[in-house]
């Protein structure tokens, strides 16, 4: 085939680490954004066993160390803020006793490198989006109207853009359920605030829980900034509502929610107000029975986002860019569109590769996916009550202390039995 004219929607990692390998194959790659530049905002991520070789792969290991945060470890404290429990980072020895990597970055430096390495052969258009798109089965192409009124001929069209993705409400329509299934009435606000480093603190995660499933965690990324993570479950209509408001609302939302909940909360809730880099972020999976229609797909949170629960979203958005682009350049390179591509349903090379896609990454994601539902359970009713949280940190500090393995949803990689695939054609010099 010869080279496809490609669109992503959606400049963020996902977005860019598929245009860096839709561009490598020699397509002609549109990477469209919403913001009118560059959204290099959000707080801490990190990248798990098979998002690191990817970005290995993608010869971007000494750019990202080069920004890497070196994040000692995680500390549970009580109200008195006295430390419970503390796990340090994992290392190779240990990959699934600590909640910390070796691999911990900012978001924003991320989506600045990979946009660095792309923006010279894929086109960037920021301020605009997909106003509406139509298959032209005839012509095998998409033709999309864009919301600055232009219009423009596609062979390909993708959705990078995040877990509330209009990409992917226009393919299903509206009048398919939504895909997103929030958990628990769990919402989280993120934040910076000034706060200079002492002697003895160090690089070091500091959670704290209290009743009423509310909780705090605080991150340090550099000498003068601490990382603030506020949240808890919204109990009444009205305070959802709020939070799902403008950014005022949200801000005097969780500060109802968390006022005078302990340890540094009334600190931290003081910062709020002055925070210029404050969102809110709903919690939820989403879930969808297929990923394409037609020639439209989607990738990352808009087509499995896990959940922060889980610490897999940047991973799994990464890894799901690199089978996309794999299989693309596997099926879209050779097979005549008269014949069935062997091994499917379709004599068209590029459905072949969207549903190859999906056979290949969907195994990947069901074992992300496992285990995180809005059914709290039992153990969760209790460990929002003073009792239960003093019993959980105890329990953490006993398994700190002999290096027990507690911290199994959010340490590592929970993908046991996937294997990340070689794609010759993308790995080529």
């Amino acid at each position: 085939m010869a080279p496809m004219k490609i669109l992503i929607s959606g400049a963020g990692i996902t977005g860019n680490s598929l245009a860096f390998w839709l561009s490598k194959l020699g397509h002609n790659v549109t990477i469209i954004e919403r913001s009118p530049s560059l959204r290099a905002s959000g707080l801490q991520i990190d990248l798990r066993s098979h998002g690191v070789e990817v970005m290995k792969r993608m010869g971007l290991e000494q750019a990202f160390k080069a920004h890497s945060i070196p994040e000692q470890g995680m500390q549970m404290v009580n109200k008195a803020g006295k430390r419970q429990a503390y796990f340090p980072a994992n290392d190779s020895a240990n990959v699934n006793l600590g909640f910390s990597t070796n691999f911990e970055i900012m978001r924003g430096d991320l989506c600045r490198i990979m946009y660095d390495v792309t923006k010279s052969r894929a086109n960037y258009i920021f301020g605009t989006s997909i106003e509406s798109f139509e298959e032209n089965d005839k012509e095998k192409s998409i033709n999309v109207r864009f919301a600055d009124a232009t219009e423009d001929r596609f062979d390909l069209v993708i959705g990078a853009d995040g877990q509330g993705s209009r990409t992917r409400k226009m393919m299903f329509g509206s009048e398919a359920p939504d895909a997103f299934h929030p958990l628990n009435g769990l919402y989280v606000g993120y934040f910076t605030f000034p706060q200079p480093i002492k002697d003895v603190e160090g690089y070091i995660a500091t959670t704290y829980r209290a009743p009423g499933g509310r909780g705090i965690m605080t991150r340090r990324h550099n000498a003068h900034e601490i990382q603030a993570y506020i949240g808890g479950q919204a109990d009444s209509e009205q305070l959802k509502n709020r939070l799902q408001s403008n950014v005022a609302e949200q801000k005097e939302a969780l500060k109802e929610m968390l006022q005078g909940a302990g340890w540094k909360s009334d600190e931290i809730l003081e910062s709020l107000k002055d925070a210029d880099n404050f969102y809110c972020e709903r919690m939820g999976l989403v879930k969808l029975a297929c990923w394409s229609r037609g020639r439209v797909t989607l990738v990352g949170d808009a087509a499995y986002c896990p959940s922060p629960m889980k610490g897999m979203g940047t991973t799994s958005g990464i890894v799901g860019a690199y089978v996309l682009a794999g299989e693309i350049g596997r099926y879209c390179g050779g097979p005549s569109d008269k014949d069935f591509v062997k091994g499917t349903d379709t004599t068209d090379p590029v459905v072949a590769a969207l549903q190859a896609y999906e056979q290949k990454f969907s195994p990947f994601m069901s074992q992300v996916q496992e285990g995180v539902s809005n059914d709290g359970g039992l153990w969760d009713r209790i460990s929002a009550t003073a009792f239960g949280i003093a019993l959980m940190n105890h329990l953490m500090g006993i398994a700190a202390f002999l290096r027990l393995d507690l911290l199994s949803r959010f340490s590592a990689d929970p993908v046991k039995d996937w294997k990340l695939p070689i794609y010759e054609e993308l790995l080529r010099d």
